[in-house]
């Protein structure tokens, strides 16, 4: 985990070399404490779960609901089981965005991140999310 300066003096918890449900779960805790203008999480595709990979992608989202994340934004087929979950717990449809390709994603982030939010990026590396953290960076 590594935090660096965002696009209009946001902070971001780049996360982006690895994914299991362990440590998305860890991450998501660490962004439900900071102290934050919005709290978003940008959550790909955890990739080689086998059998477990749709339920463990909604456990995701059940971690997301649980710790009032404000934004989601998925990427990624699989991913799209976390905003599913988070919506069907009771997270505000109007705060989820599900898209296939991180550009959708990064122009969504452009046009909502603001003085003093903090931005989750994580995913499996093979999604290469560090190219939506290069994106959105200082």
């Amino acid at each position: 985990m590594e935090l660096k300066k965002g696009i209009h003096d946001s902070n971001i918890i780049n996360d982006c070399y690895n994914a299991n449900y362990d440590s998305m779960k860890s991450a998501i805790e660490y962004l439900s404490i900071v102290k934050a203008n919005k709290k978003i999480a940008v959550l790909g595709d955890m990739l080689e779960l086998g059998d477990m990979e749709k339920e463990l992608h909604e456990k995701v989202g059940e971690e997301i609901y649980k710790n009032n994340i404000d934004i989601l934004i998925t990427v990624g087929k699989s991913a799209k089981q976390i905003a599913m979950k988070a919506k069907e717990l009771g997270m505000s449809e109007k705060n989820i965005y599900c898209f296939e390709e991180k550009e959708n994603a990064v122009e969504k982030l452009r046009n909502i991140i603001e003085k003093g939010d903090y931005i989750l990026i994580k995913a499996s590396n093979s999604m290469h999310f560090e190219e939506i953290t290069n994106a959105i960076c200082n």
